[in-house]
């Protein structure tokens, strides 16, 4: 059963559900529910699922479902937390950081930067599937959380990534850990320069590394974005910086 056939409210709970299961992709977990609770999936339904229900359905995907020790490729933690969101106990994480006001020209010469993340103030999310985005205005003196940008309906859309490029239309930069190609070539169309760092980490340190950037000189790619002239530009290139670009450059 498509996500499209079941009412928007549940549709959007399983897929925040799903994504706090390791291999364990939507449609699969849409059928493990719909065998266990029947169709059609419904909020009432979903408060009903267990533990038990949850592991044996995707346990048997292992062969594993009447194993006393179920661990599975997917882990019981996982599952119980799965669980607490198909009861609708949680949607977000708890630790999530507060954005601080902020006001078109609070801080002249920044930037705007979109952070892939799954969790707390982390870069740790894939560009077609993070939770959501930590959205940061970056200038050579400060650093600071504006936005958090949910990307749950995302699974709801037609054109997934397209969503998702909306959801940071606004922003000049986007660091994720991972990104496909035609992907990046979407976030490229829309004018965003997507950086991929595979290791991750805290997003104030990630985003500290682009101030330090820009207080010094900037390479070449950032240097366009804050409307250095092309002549300027030239004087900033250096082969070794343009060569560090490329090695993070998602593109």
């Amino acid at each position: 059963m498509s996500i499209a056939n079941i009412d928007r409210d549940t549709a959007l709970r399983i897929a925040l559900a799903a994504r706090t299961l390791p291999d364990v992709d939507l449609g699969t977990l849409i059928d493990v529910l719909n065998e266990r609770l029947g169709p059609p999936l419904d909020l009432d339904k979903l408060a009903r699922i267990t533990v038990t229900d949850l592991k044996t359905g995707i346990g048997s995907l292992d062969g594993e479902e009447d194993g006393e020790d179920f661990g599975g490729r997917t882990g019981l933690e996982p599952i119980k937390l799965a669980v607490r969101v198909l009861w609708g106990e949680t949607a977000e994480d708890d630790n999530l950081p507060t954005p601080a006001p902020y006001a078109d020209g609070d801080m002249p010469g920044s930037i705007r930067v979109a952070v892939a993340s799954n969790s707390a103030d982390n870069l740790d999310g894939h560009f077609g599937s993070c939770l959501r985005y930590l959205i940061y205005q970056v200038s050579a003196d400060d650093i600071r959380l504006v936005d958090l940008r949910s990307a749950l309906e995302a699974d709801y859309a037609e054109d997934k990534n397209g969503f998702r490029v909306g959801l940071i239309k606004d922003c000049q930069v986007m660091y994720v850990v991972s990104i496909g190609g035609p992907a990046a070539a979407k976030v490229n169309r829309a004018e965003i320069w997507p950086m991929k760092k595979i290791e991750g980490g805290k997003a104030i340190e990630v985003l500290a590394e682009v101030q330090n950037a820009m207080a010094g000189t900037p390479p070449p790619w950032l240097a366009k974005i804050l409307g250095v002239s092309h002549e300027q530009r030239l004087k900033f290139y250096d082969g070794k910086a343009d060569k560090d670009d490329d090695a993070e450059h998602a593109a």
